[in-house]
C-alpha cells in the first residue's frame, strides 16, 4: 500500500517546523547550530565565575573558548542570553565584558546583544 502526501499534510508539516523553530529561538535556544544550548554553554564553564562577578579572574581557558565563539557573535550573544546561561547564573552584562578582558583584538566592538553592547 503506497502512502501519498497531500498538499495539506505538507503544509501542516511546514507549519509545525516553523512553530518549533520560532519557539526555540523565543525561549533562549541559540542561533548557532543544532547543538543543545546547555551543551554549548557548558563549553563556557571556565568563564562561569568571570560571567558572574566583574572582579573575578578570567582564565586563559575561558579566553580561548570565548575567542572561538567570538567568530560568530550571533551565536555568542544567543548563548549569553539563553535560558541555559541564566540557569548557570551568567550575568549577560558582565559576560559581555569578557572579550575585552581577554584582550581579543578582533572582537566586534559595539555589537548589540539584546540590551547590551560589546565594549
Amino acid at each position: 500500500m503506497a502512502s501519498s502526501m497531500t498538499p495539506l499534510h505538507f503544509l501542516c508539516g511546514v507549519l509545525v517546523l516553523t512553530i518549533i523553530t520560532r519557539s526555540t529561538e523565543a525561549y533562549g535556544f541559540p542561533k548557532c547550530g543544532s547543538v543543545n544550548p546547555g551543551m554549548k554553554v557548558m563549553r563556557l564553564a571556565s568563564c562561569a565565575l568571570a560571567a558572574q562577578d566583574e572582579f573575578a579572574f578570567v582564565s586563559r581557558r575561558c579566553c580561548a573558548q570565548v575567542k572561538k565563539l567570538e567568530k560568530d557573535p550571533d551565536c555568542l550573544c544567543s548563548l549569553l542570553l539563553s535560558n541555559a546561561a541564566e540557569r548557570y547564573g551568567i550575568d549577560p552584562e558582565i559576560a559581555m565584558t569578557i572579550p575585552k578582558l581577554c584582550n581579543i583584538a578582533d572582537r566586534p566592538v559595539g555589537y548589540k546583544c539584546g540590551d547590551y553592547k560589546l565594549p
